[in-house]
């Protein structure tokens, strides 16, 4: 656990606390944190960033896509769409429980 703490630099001074006494995005963290610590083959996320401000949704991307160089696949769920395209990677758009749009993986260039 504590390799995974490692990669939340944010939580390595509240790792003695309760859960009620963190933060909603701390919160978050430790979740996410809790999904990795195994570092399962699939990681299913749904609204990762939901009580994240806009640089920690930015590294918490970060920190998928080193999970994804390490051989596991992620799957999110987000209503953040911009934030999803910076991924590069392929989206589906889903609308009324429908596939409203396949976006390419892109090389960024």
């Amino acid at each position: 656990m504590e390799k995974v703490l490692d990669l939340f630099p944010v939580l390595g001074h509240r790792k003695k606390h309760m859960g009620k006494q963190l933060s909603g995005g701390e919160q978050q963290r430790v979740g996410i944190a809790r999904a990795i610590v195994s570092m399962p083959p699939l990681l299913l996320a749904d609204e990762p960033t939901g009580n994240l401000d806009p640089n920690l949704s930015r590294e918490l991307f970060a920190l998928f896509e080193q999970i994804s160089g390490r051989g596991a696949t992620i799957l999110i769920a987000s209503h953040d769409l911009e934030l999803i395209r910076q991924t590069r990677k392929r989206v589906l758009v889903l609308s009324n429980g429908r596939l409203a749009d396949d976006i390419p993986a892109s090389d960024g260039s």
